[in-house]
């Protein structure tokens, strides 16, 4: 009976500060400390300082703001351009034509940035004006970059994969190995969808000329910085020869270097990166910081135990607890961005997820996945946002192109229950 008046006033406190429009940092925060106060005998101040001082200076948390410089930095150069430019010839004859490049540009940005928002805003304003200039069906161009878009949250470097990590106390090398195959099978799924739409609908695909040998190698050439990048990052990480933030700051360093190449490196350019990586990272790290705070709040009022004692009484098979959060994180996922729901949540969901005897490295490519669609489910998407920025278009007709691919990432999770060595596989390889 306590613990549910404890989760009622938690959960009261919580969603009245964050639908006054606090910061979900703050409210985090706030609703720990009045639940200290009300529910504990500890200091609130000795508490909260110890805390959070432990938990933002954990050295794997360094790689979060890498991550991020790294991505701003690309962001500023010619990268779209150069995609656009390299996987065109190559994928402008399967079905569907030049759609499939929204899906393979943003699956290789998503591979050196972390950010979906940053991935739908890099791809997209290149593949946007193209599509468009040869007649590809809005809808199509839009839910394309929408869906792949969220391939930036699961394709390592994942800026949310990090925070879940660290979250859990899990290794993030092998949550990077855990994720990235199901992150090329869900491109694969998004890529199938429209070479089915394009087999149906031949007439509505304008043809890619076919170009000569030497143009495709000169195409080739210019993917190869990128996908030098991305191997030096990545595989520094596999191999076993540098930890995510030695790779972080290995992947910053070949940001630089490819941005210098390009020409846009200025020192405008320069500091913009470093301000937009400054501000993301303050605002995961307030958001983090609150997240802890109130997971200790709730820890001493027992709510996280007596949930997953609830939980296993109930005796749910996996695919019936599997299918719940699923449920529950769409419905989370359409009134908060990605990492808050996290954050917000895995004091609550961990111990019950170990206790069904879940393999947190599968659990933590699932939860990438049900994460992604919360980027574009209405009525906060963040990659609904960014492309009615980019499109001039309303929330709801977004919204609607994208729901093919919110269905897609549905038909994936059934895929990743019914084959967890998808995730399992690779982390018990390497």
């Amino acid at each position: 009976m306590s613990e549910a008046i404890s989760i009622i006033v938690f959960l009261s406190v919580l969603f009245f500060l964050l639908g006054s429009g606090i910061w979900i940092g703050a409210s985090l925060l706030a609703t720990a400390v009045i639940g200290m106060f009300l529910f504990t005998s500890t200091p609130v101040g000795d508490a909260m300082a110890l805390t959070i001082w432990g938990d933002q200076s954990s050295w794997t948390l360094t790689a979060l703001p890498l991550f991020i410089w790294m991505g701003e930095i690309l962001y500023r150069t010619k990268l779209s351009e150069t995609l656009f430019r390299g996987l065109a010839p190559f994928m402008g004859k399967l079905p569907g034509g030049l759609l499939h490049v929204n899906v393979g540009a943003s699956a290789i940005f998503a591979a050196i940035s972390g950010s979906s928002a940053a991935t739908v805003a890099t791809v997209g304003k290149m593949s946007i004006p193209e599509l468009s200039k040869r007649k590809y069906p809005e809808k199509l161009i839009i839910g394309t970059l929408s869906g792949a878009g969220t391939l930036g949250l699961l394709i390592p470097p994942s800026i949310s994969m990090i925070i879940y990590g660290v979250t859990v106390n899990e290794s993030i090398a092998k949550l990077f190995m855990a994720s990235m195959i199901p992150g090329l099978a869900l491109a694969v799924c998004f890529m199938t969808y429209i070479a089915i739409w394009g087999l149906m609908n031949k007439d509505a695909v304008t043809k890619t000329p076919s170009l000569i040998l030497s143009e495709k190698i000169k195409a080739l050439f210019d993917l190869l910085p990128v996908l030098m990048l991305i191997s030096g990052v990545i595989g520094s990480i596999y191999s076993g020869i540098a930890t995510a933030t030695e790779a972080a700051a290995l992947g910053v360093l070949g940001s630089i270097i490819l941005s210098i190449a390009q020409g846009t490196l200025s020192k405008n350019s320069f500091i913009e990166s470093i301000l937009g990586a400054v501000k993301t990272s303050s605002m995961i790290m307030f958001i983090l910081m609150g997240s802890s705070f109130l997971a200790l709040t709730m820890g001493f009022t027992g709510i996280p135990k007596a949930l997953a004692v609830t939980i296993v009484n109930w005796e749910l098979s996996p695919f019936s607890l599997i299918a719940i959060l699923t449920i529950f994180y769409i419905l989370l996922g359409m009134f908060l961005d990605g990492i808050s729901s996290i954050v917000l949540t895995m004091a609550v969901i961990e111990p019950m997820v170990r206790a069904a005897g879940f393999d947190m490295l599968w659990f933590g490519v699932y939860l990438m996945i049900v994460v992604e669609m919360a980027q574009i489910t209405p009525p906060v998407g963040f990659n609904l946002f960014v492309l009615q920025g980019m499109t001039g278009r309303d929330i709801g007709y977004i919204a609607k192109a994208s729901m093919p691919m919110f269905f897609v990432m549905c038909a994936f999770i059934g895929i990743l229950v019914l084959i967890p060595e998808l995730a399992t596989w690779l982390p018990s390889v390497l």
